[in-house]
């Protein structure tokens, strides 16, 4: 199987111990997960955003680091768990 892309935007919500990730949202393209990231960052009770791609073969499961794309607003230094 071939490799896919997957565009993303997160949302991360002020919590209790900070910032926490919230429901994440699939794109369709890097310019809509940008779009959509610039719009939850300013949603209500959201401190920020991010816009994100993975690349790998979803019959397999295997899938390369996060890359990212945008950053908004306040997230976390370590997205490493992306």
């Amino acid at each position: 199987m071939t490799d896919v892309t997957y565009y993303v935007a997160l949302p991360f919500v002020f919590s209790d111990d900070g910032i926490a990730a919230g429901e994440a949202a699939e794109c369709l393209s890097a310019n809509a997960a940008i779009m959509r990231a610039e719009t939850l960052s300013q949603k209500p009770g959201n401190a920020g955003a991010i816009a994100f791609s993975r690349t790998g073969d979803p019959s397999s499961g295997d899938f390369g680091d996060a890359k990212l794309i945008r950053k908004l607003g306040e997230v976390p230094d370590d997205l490493s768990t992306l």
